[in-house]
């Protein structure tokens, strides 16, 4: 298994799983544990996304290697990934910045649309991930848009 994909992955998942246990923790009324495991949640997802930028700037991005007629499927669900990533990254900093200057009112409304965005932003990016390296083997390395659309 490529390691920095791996890694990347890896820190997804884990910021997934912390905000699971953070929205725990709140539904609990634990609000410095909230905090601290939201915070670790941020944390671990600013780490997956340095490691993305910085293996899609340094190597480049890996294009799906499976079957051609999958290809159009894939390609689909990848644009939904990204899309899904880039609002679930956005709805992040908005939902943290309104956490940290005690906008809690706002925070509580946004909180679980974030989370629930980020969910799934987790969960198809497995999915990528399973289909890129694990599923089929990793097509050739490239830029972003030739990996995206293949041209």
């Amino acid at each position: 298994m490529p390691l920095l994909p791996t890694l990347s992955t890896i820190f997804i998942v884990l910021s997934a799983i912390l905000v699971a246990i953070g929205w725990g923790f709140i539904a609990k009324r634990k609000l410095k544990k909230h905090k601290f495991t939201m915070i670790a949640a941020s944390i671990s997802a600013l780490t997956f996304f340095i490691i993305y930028v910085s293996r899609s700037i340094f190597v480049g991005n890996t294009s799906f290697g499976g079957p051609d007629d999958l290809k159009i499927y894939y390609t689909i669900f990848l644009i939904f990934h990204i899309v899904l990533a880039t609002t679930g990254g956005v709805f992040g900093i908005i939902t943290l910045n309104l956490a940290f200057k005690r906008k809690i009112p706002k925070h509580r409304k946004i909180g679980p649309v974030t989370s629930v965005i980020w969910f799934f932003t987790a969960i198809t990016g497995v999915m990528v991930y399973l289909l890129l390296y694990v599923l089929y083997d990793g097509g050739t390395t490239t830029s972003m848009m030739r990996a995206i659309f293949g041209y």
